[in-house]
């Protein structure tokens, strides 16, 4: 888990905040990491590159390709660290919904 290794930190921007939805757009070298924490509210992610996620999870580890513009949706709970496990920067935009 990550709490055992130096990773460098993911750079989230806000894009919006409002009553409705936070947008945020996360910015990776490779090797960088979100840091673990749960997901308060349900979320929408679209990766705005080829991505190469390693996820570390309570139950352990897995790997996720996905493609730019591709986008998937989870339930408020979810508990993680996103790590790129690729070669190449990758971001994202995650949108959650209040």
């Amino acid at each position: 888990m990550s709490q055992y290794r130096a990773r460098p930190p993911a750079k989230p921007t806000v894009l919006l905040d409002d009553a409705v939805v936070r947008i945020t757009r996360w910015d990776f070298e490779p090797g960088a990491d979100t840091g673990h924490h749960v997901h308060g509210m349900g979320y929408v992610v679209v990766p705005m590159t080829d991505c190469q996620f390693l996820l570390e999870e309570p139950d352990g580890e897995r790997r996720v390709d996905m493609a730019a513009g591709a986008a998937y949706r989870r339930e408020a709970g979810v508990e993680h660290n996103v790590v790129n496990a690729g070669p190449e920067f990758m971001s994202f935009i995650e949108v959650e919904y209040k």
